[in-house]
């Protein structure tokens, strides 16, 4: 499981998240703190002894401590229990977010010791005063007592946690530069991906579909609604927009946007409605096709043949794929060089 929120949310985490890392169970927790597939009721000598000591890492000069991985792990809690089919899953899968909290706060240490390499850098008090304040409104409704019993409960001082807020607007500026670092991909690369994965941009046949309904109503016969859609469509015929006349007597659900059901695969639709449209070529509708439910009158705005997409159609989402790519291996290359330059030590 990849931990998709960003670290800043350390400094930001919401009261009530913060009181149920503390409100875990010691079942729970130490069923964190075993290797996979170990009775959570062990004694205490058959614990990972690890942390023992309540230490699970030291990064430079900071100590990452068991409650800071409880305060971590608590927001994912209820989606492993979820996934999770069993008492044994649920303990690997806590036993891996566990390791890549301790690498991400660990990397968080690292990345802010690289910004204070350079001392001409420095971040505004300014900006701490204004995260600190809006964490105030959003997360303590502005309520100081509220705040205050919070850094109790953390053991934090109030100069500690405004060095907390400064390392998570660290952080995040640090990390954002490296994902600038990388943003023009090289037309060779792209059309080099492309070749390499046509398979990928094979698209269906597909339409961009309008439709009118006429639902059938008590008694109504086949003939009826019929007689009523050809009314319709001939009015069509006679010049006007497909779209007004949706808006005037569609019964389905996207009437007020004229019909528009945007783009639909040929496995969207039912082969009544699916057989019919999909003969037909760009701003052509249907002859009225009668149904139990109702009449439907289908539409063509515009379609694309099966096939594989050209390059020019999918350029640019290929160059959007590859400056993920290369953001992603030069942060990860990025880290590993802090990681060997720093000192780290686990337990």
């Amino acid at each position: 499981m990849m931990l998709g929120r960003s670290f800043s949310s350390r400094a930001t985490l919401p009261l009530a998240l913060a009181l149920t890392a503390f409100q875990l169970s010691a079942t729970l927790f130490a069923q964190s703190l075993l290797h996979p597939g170990e009775d959570a009721a062990a004694p205490p000598d058959q614990l990972d002894l690890r942390f023992a000591n309540g230490v699970a890492a030291v990064a430079e000069d900071k100590v990452i401590t068991v409650d800071d991985i409880r305060r971590e792990i608590a927001p994912y809690i209820q989606q492993l229990q979820r996934e999770s089919k069993n008492e044994k899953e649920f303990n690997e899968r806590l036993d891996s977010v566990r390791d890549e909290v301790i690498q991400n706060l660990i990397d968080r240490v690292l990345i802010v010791k690289e910004f204070r390499k350079d001392e001409k850098k420095k971040i505004p008090a300014s900006y701490v005063d204004n995260q600190v304040a809006e964490i105030m409104i959003t997360q303590f409704d502005n309520d100081r007592s509220k705040f205050l019993a919070y850094l109790k409960g953390r053991g934090k001082t109030n100069r500690e946690y405004r060095k907390e807020v400064e390392e998570d607007i660290i952080y995040n500026y640090m990390r954002s530069q490296q994902k600038k670092s990388q943003s023009i991909v090289s037309p060779v690369k792209v059309e080099a991906f492309y070749k390499e994965n046509k398979d990928k941009f094979y698209q269906e046949d597909g339409i961009e579909l309008r439709l009118i309904q006429l639902k059938r109503e008590a008694g109504q016969t086949d003939e009826a609604l019929k007689e009523k859609s050809s009314e319709i469509l001939a009015r069509f015929k006679a010049g006007e927009k497909f779209e007004d006349l949706a808006k005037e007597y569609s019964q389905d659900l996207k009437r007020s946007k004229g019909g528009d059901w945007g783009w639909l695969k040929r496995s969207d639709l039912k082969p009544e409605l699916s057989e019919p449209v999909f003969k037909l070529p760009k701003g052509q509708p249907t002859e009225p096709i009668v149904l139990p439910d109702g009449a439907f009158i289908l539409y063509v705005e515009d379609r694309k043949v099966a096939g594989t997409q050209k390059l020019d159609d999918v350029r640019d989402q290929i160059e959007r794929l590859l400056v993920q790519q290369m953001a992603r291996t030069n942060q990860e290359h990025w880290l590993e060089r802090l990681r060997r330059n720093g000192y780290v030590k686990h337990y």
